[in-house]
């Protein structure tokens, strides 16, 4: 099993960066399989991004393509999502989630652990 705590959110103005981390407890990280999810209010998660155990890089949505990158460390236990040329549409509750499949799945069903989320507003 694996604990998740995201950390990073705020309030930023359109056009603006934020990166967020998630950082993993358990000596077994790199066996897992990464994503950031959002969830804005009254909608249901929506994949943002992923990183397989086993890929050297990231799935992303066609909304941020482009715009967001998704790293990971595994010596640090952490997943990173560095946000650029943030939208009003980017406000959400962003959630790390991981499992031990070797492919990233974009339906949140898929994914047993879960962090907490971390708010990300923007301003206009």
């Amino acid at each position: 099993q694996v604990q998740l705590v995201e950390s990073g959110g705020g309030l930023v103005q359109a056009g603006g960066s934020l990166t967020l981390s998630c950082l993993a407890s358990g000596r077994t990280f790199s066996t897992y399989t990464m994503a950031w999810f959002r969830q804005a209010p009254g909608k249901e998660h929506e994949f943002v991004a992923g990183f397989s155990r086993s890929a050297d890089n990231a799935d992303y949505a066609d909304s941020v393509k482009g715009r967001f990158t998704m790293s990971r460390d595994n010596a640090k236990n952490t997943v990173y999502l560095q946000m650029n040329s943030l939208k009003p549409e980017d406000t959400a509750v962003y959630y790390c989630a991981a499992d031990t499949f070797r492919s990233v799945y974009r339906s949140s069903n898929y994914y047993r652990y879960w962090g907490q989320g971390t708010q990300v507003t923007l301003s206009s």
